[in-house]
C-alpha cells in the first residue's frame, strides 16, 4: 500500500478492510517516517504493532 492510500483510509469514515500478513487490522496512524504505520488487530485483543505500509493490503 502507498502513503497516499493510507492517508485516504485514515481520513474516511468508511470501514475499509486492510490486512497485514493475512490478518485484518485497523490502521491507527501513519508514522512520521512515512514508511510505517501503527496498526492493531480487529477484535477483542487490540494488540498494536508498527508495520511497514508496503506489507498492508486493502481487501
Amino acid at each position: 500500500m502507498d502513503v497516499k492510500r493510507v492517508k485516504q483510509i485514515l481520513s474516511t469514515s468508511s470501514d475499509i478492510e486492510v490486512k497485514y500478513n493475512g490478518t485484518s487490522v485497523w490502521i491507527d496512524h501513519l508514522n512520521e517516517d512515512g514508511r510505517t504505520a501503527t496498526v492493531h488487530l480487529r477484535g477483542p485483543l487490540e494488540e498494536s504493532s508498527e508495520v511497514s505500509i508496503d506489507e498492508l493490503k486493502e481487501i
